[in-house]
């Protein structure tokens, strides 16, 4: 498992000894974390010409033969995450490499993840649990696949309702050949990080109810049909009514299997919905949101009405 509170004390303002290793983690590299890697490709990148493992200039580690390609986040869908529970998600991409680069070694990390903000001094960054497994697909390439792992309580990497916006994913691999960061020869490890290798979005996970009445129902009377929309608030880990929101109201025969919109409707101030229609037959009535840049769309389960 990662160290999450390493990426925390290093986001934003980097410096060159973000990546020195504490002495007590073992001499392989086992310990080493995505944390660890991810706050060691900012520090590189951010020194403008300085290592990340050295704070001399002209003891920088040699460009990696290495390069990411056909990255995709959560297959291309948006992340939706709630106030609460733990979202894990998959990414795939695969890397082509020089037949010297062992990618497969004890002390050689790799990882993809995602953040908000410039490269340099990113406002919010997201990483896998674990490191990824790659697969050979020949003596240069891999297929590799990890996890994007959120929290949105977390003490450190939680989330706020900024980051319902679009996130830039990027690559980093670090090769240490058998050095010590703190001590090893430096221009003997190998880095390479390659940004904006793919995008994706956050959302706010959103919940819709519905409840038509009275229930049965005389045929030609008026069904009041009530519901809510309401979504995730990161700020306060609470659900808050999405206001001003248009929303359809939908009907489906018993019979039938499809919904036809019946009318469209906008939530009120504290997201509530109220409409009327008659009652033709026996159905469900639901109500549907296309959803917005940061909130996925949703359909209220059908609340059936036995019309007399």
């Amino acid at each position: 498992m990662r160290i999450r509170a390493t990426v925390a004390a290093v986001t934003g303002a980097l410096a060159l000894s973000a990546f020195v290793v504490p002495a007590a983690q073992a001499a392989d590299g086992s310990s080493y974390t995505p944390a660890d890697l991810a706050k060691a490709a900012r520090a590189f990148h951010a020194a403008s010409g300085k290592s990340a493992f050295s704070s001399s200039a002209a003891d920088e580690p040699y460009t990696l033969d290495l390069t990411f390609s056909s990255v995709k986040v959560n297959n291309g869908k948006p992340i939706v995450v709630g106030t609460t529970n733990h979202v894990s998600v998959p990414v795939t991409y695969k890397v082509t490499h020089g037949a010297d680069v062992d990618i497969h070694a004890d002390d050689f990390f790799m990882d993809v993840d995602i953040y908000r903000g410039s490269f340099d001094s990113p406002t919010a960054l997201q990483m896998g649990d674990d490191w990824p497994v790659c697969t050979d697909s020949s003596a240069t390439v891999a297929t590799c696949k990890g996890t994007i792992d959120i929290y949105p309580r977390d003490e450190f990497l939680g989330l706020t309702n900024a980051d319902a916006t679009t996130w830039k994913a990027e690559g980093y691999a670090v090769a240490l050949n058998g050095q010590d960061p703190d001590t090893g020869d430096v221009t003997k490890i190998g880095y390479v990080a390659q940004d904006r290798v793919a995008t994706t979005k956050l959302q706010r996970y959103s919940k819709l109810t519905v409840n038509a009445s009275p229930e049965p129902v005389v045929k030609g009377k008026t069904i009041t049909v009530t519901g809510k929309l309401s979504r995730a608030n990161w700020d306060d880990h609470q659900y808050h009514g999405y206001t001003g929101q248009s929303v359809k109201l939908q009907y489906r025969k018993k019979s039938s299997s499809t919904y036809t919109t019946l009318k469209t409707i906008t939530t009120n101030s504290t997201g509530n919905l109220k409409t009327t229609t008659k009652a033709t037959a026996d159905g469900y009535y639901r109500f549907s949101f296309a959803g917005t840049s940061t909130t996925p769309a949703v359909n209220a389960a059908g609340d059936y009405v036995d019309v007399k």
